[in-house]
C-alpha cells in the first residue's frame, strides 16, 4: 500500500520516532470493541444519508485517525519487519 504524498509531511517524522519496542506496541495495537461498534454504527448511518452534523464530524475524525495509526503501522513494518502478526 503506497503513503499517498500528502501524508508525508505528518507521517515522516513520527515514524521516525519509532524505535523497535514502539513499533512493535504500535503493530499490536487494536480497536477496543466498543468503540468499534460505534464506528459501523456511524458507518450504517453514513451509507443510509442520516448522520447529524456532529456525528459526521467524529465519523470523519475517527477516519482520519484510523487511517494515520494505518499508515502509522505500515511504517512501522517497513522499517521494523513483522514484529507483532
Amino acid at each position: 500500500m503506497p503513503i499517498p504524498e500528502y501524508h508525508v509531511p505528518v507521517v515522516a517524522p513520527v515514524s521516525r520516532c519509532l524505535d523497535a519496542d514502539s513499533a512493535q506496541r504500535l503493530l499490536a495495537l487494536q480497536i477496543d470493541p466498543e468503540t468499534q461498534d460505534y464506528i459501523d454504527l456511524l458507518s450504517e448511518l453514513a451509507n443510509e444519508g442520516i448522520l447529524t452534523p456532529l456525528e459526521r464530524s467524529e465519523y470523519e475524525a475517527l477516519i482520519n485517525a484510523s487511517d494515520l495509526i494505518s499508515i502509522l503501522k505500515l511504517k512501522a513494518r517497513r522499517n521494523f519487519g513483522q514484529l507483532a502478526g
